[in-house]
């Protein structure tokens, strides 16, 4: 069967991809790392659920990796939620993870990458909505006056000037 795609898969997605399996191959040896450390003590061994958490995140990176660098494309959503466990990784100490969860989660915001996901599923390609226009009409205010009583006219004193001579002493 020699089917040939018009879909062109944009660079920003198979980024996405390797940095995605690059993620899943090291928290898998991270996972590992940490089980088998975890197993050398006595509170290792209550922790060993905890230093599992990486293997399998792992295995789903390498899995959804897959998918998105598959030749023929198959239909897959983005995976926010795998992001944010990569970010959640620094909690074991691996930073790598964190920026790439960072990187994905700004990258699944481009445009070309949110098409091709749309495209690949079959959805119609949503352009990001216009902006709605706010119309803004001048209202016309009452002018409210407020009736003050007319100011009466106060007369000031007058000063008067003395005849005479003054004393100087």
């Amino acid at each position: 069967m020699n089917t040939s795609y018009s879909l062109q898969k944009p660079g920003l997605v198979t980024a996405i991809a390797v940095m995605t399996l690059t993620s899943g191959i090291i928290n898998l040896f991270w996972g590992f790392v940490a089980s088998a450390t975890a197993l050398s003590t006595i509170i290792g061994v209550i922790c060993l659920p905890i230093t599992i958490l990486p293997t399998i995140l792992g295995i789903f990176e390498i899995i959804y990796a897959a998918k998105l660098l598959s030749a023929q494309p198959q239909p897959v959503q983005p995976s926010p939620s795998i992001a944010a466990f990569q970010i959640i990784t620094v909690l074991m100490g691996n930073v790598f993870s964190m920026v790439v969860g960072i990187l994905v989660l700004i990258f699944y915001n481009d445009l070309t990458v949110k098409e091709y996901f749309a495209s690949l599923n079959g959805q119609p390609a949503s352009a990001s909505p216009a902006p709605a226009l706010i119309v803004i009409e001048p209202v016309e205010a009452p002018v409210v006056v407020d009736e003050l009583p007319a100011p009466q006219e106060v007369e000031t004193p007058k000063a008067r000037k003395k005849s005479g001579s003054r004393k100087v002493e």
